[in-house]
């Protein structure tokens, strides 16, 4: 889960959900938009993402395939957002963003973790 906070209230945000979960935040250092919540519940990743943008709450989906997910949820009701590429934003009934992307996690946690449709 992606906690979206305006980059002038970011770091409390990181701060307040790490407090709040009973784990610690940690800023990427290559990427500093992002500041992980980690040692929170087993199998549950957040992050807080600075943006230059209102306060949300949006989830990624990793895919080994982006395309054909995204597909899958179009048909499933979503609608294009935008296509970045190697991500696509997508809008889920009701109005939440949903991001497919590239798979990011460990190997070993995608492989033990991953869900296959037909």
């Amino acid at each position: 889960m992606l906690v979206d906070t305006p980059a002038s209230s970011a770091a409390a945000a990181a701060d307040f959900w790490a407090a709040a979960l009973g784990g610690s935040a940690r800023q990427s250092a290559d990427e500093p938009e992002y500041t992980r919540v980690t040692g929170t519940v087993a199998g549950f990743a957040m992050v807080v993402q600075s943006v230059d943008d209102q306060a949300r709450i949006h989830l990624d989906i990793e895919t080994d395939d982006v395309q054909a997910e995204a597909e899958r949820l179009l048909a499933l009701g979503a609608t294009l957002v935008t296509d970045n590429g190697g991500h696509k934003i997508l809008r889920a009934p009701g109005g939440h963003l949903v991001c497919v992307v590239p798979v990011q996690s460990p190997s070993e946690v995608f492989d033990a973790d991953a869900k296959s449709w037909p």
